[in-house]
């Protein structure tokens, strides 16, 4: 009765181990696909789903400490005339140039994320809004420098880049839209350069 006894005993751990090697194992494939939910396929950085995780610790830690943090929201100039001339494959190949890129030419510490179709948003922190602002221009410098050999010729694309600092109170929602609207006054701020030159040109 007594070897009958601690064969089931013995069973049952052995049992019991195994079942907790799967459930760690299971918990490990959970992680796994829970990080592959927060990154964009094809480039290969954050998706907006990703971001805004980041964007949230981003605040609390404002909140709580006072750090300084900023947002670069990035928009690609005429980015549908890539795709519409020189095709799809084309376009999706300048977005995994671009953020590689970017990754290249900020810190360890900062956030890339691709959050729109041709639009990326990068978090840096312990940064002034000057240290920003300065950031953001050669961001816009590295983005126009960046050339995809095509059998056509080279294929570049131009940025508009535009910067918010989070504050208090601030929420995600709030901080982005602020920052896009400092994306599209620096967008046609741009322009109007472009046109001028033009028109001293002429």
């Amino acid at each position: 009765m007594l070897e009958l006894i601690e064969l089931l005993s013995n069973t049952y751990k052995s049992r019991l181990t195994e079942l907790q090697a799967e459930l760690a194992a299971q918990r490990e494939k959970i992680k796994d696909l829970e990080s592959k939910i927060e990154i964009d396929p094809l480039a290969d950085v954050l998706n907006r789903r990703g971001f805004d995780r980041e964007l949230n610790c981003a605040i609390s830690q404002n909140v709580r400490y006072g750090t300084s943090i900023a947002i670069i929201f990035i928009d690609l100039d005429h980015f549908k005339a890539i795709n519409d001339r020189w095709g799809h494959p084309v376009g999706d190949e300048v977005l995994r140039m671009i953020a590689k890129a970017l990754t290249r030419n900020v810190r360890g510490s900062d956030v890339i994320a691709r959050v729109g179709g041709d639009e990326f948003a990068v978090l840096l922190w312990h940064i002034s809004e000057a240290g920003a602002l300065g950031k953001a221009r050669a961001i816009e410098e590295i983005i126009a420098a960046t050339e995809i050999p095509t059998a056509g010729g080279r294929v570049s694309v131009g940025a508009s880049a535009g910067v918010a600092m989070i504050g208090p109170g601030d929420r995600p929602s709030a901080l982005m839209a602020r920052a896009d609207a400092e994306m599209y006054s620096r967008k046609s701020q741009r322009t109007r350069h472009t046109n001028d030159i033009g028109n001293r040109a002429a």
